[in-house]
């Protein structure tokens, strides 16, 4: 359980800060971009959900959810050294993943294809998504980094994927389904 009673501690006054397994590391390290850019992720989800109701706010809540999840995973190193933690590590599930990709089929399912690139924009909603998007999509270049140089839990990884991909159907059907789309005309403004 988390307690937070004094929310600053002064103990990264020195550019550090503390991993899950208590590791001190500096606040520009690999790891740390990119858990926080999950959370920047996850702020820019909770500015859909603003503009989302039904089914798509309930969608965007546990989003909200798992991405708290994945940065606790990202948060956590040396996933061979799990089982001798104290507290047993949150790490990111296939079925999280498996979750995102059934919603994004049926969300899809109403869509008609795409003929062109799509704007950003549309419907505010549409738009929130969109920011969402390219947010993850950073997130996921950094976790992929990380990966390159550290063990990364293989699911976090997938999870971040799906996520953009997430947002960018569900912009489409933020924006009636695809039929508000802003599309790209290449050369137009020649």
């Amino acid at each position: 359980m988390v307690v937070l009673n004094k929310i600053y501690t002064r103990t990264g006054d020195a550019g550090e800060t503390a991993l899950g397994n208590g590791t001190r590391v500096p606040k520009h390290s690999l790891r740390v971009a990119a858990y926080g850019t999950v959370d920047e992720a996850n702020a820019t989800i909770g500015l859909a959900r603003l503009h989302a109701t039904g089914g798509m706010e309930e969608a965007l809540a546990r989003i909200q959810n798992d991405l708290f999840d994945l940065g606790a995973d990202l948060c956590r190193p040396d996933m061979a050294k799990d089982a001798e933690a104290e507290y047993p590590p949150l790490r990111m599930t296939d079925a999280q993943v498996a979750r995102l990709e059934a919603e994004i089929d049926a969300m899809n399912g109403d869509l008609e294809p795409l003929r062109s690139f799509i704007l950003p924009g549309g419907s505010e909603l549409a738009a929130h998504l969109h920011l969402a998007r390219t947010v993850s999509r950073r997130a996921e270049r950094l976790t992929v980094e990380l990966a390159g140089e550290e063990e990364v839990n293989p699911a976090a990884i997938k999870y971040i994927n799906r996520l953009s991909d997430w947002c960018f159907v569900a912009s489409r059907v933020a924006n009636g389904n695809g039929k508000d789309d802003v599309l790209w005309v290449p050369g137009a403004n020649r």
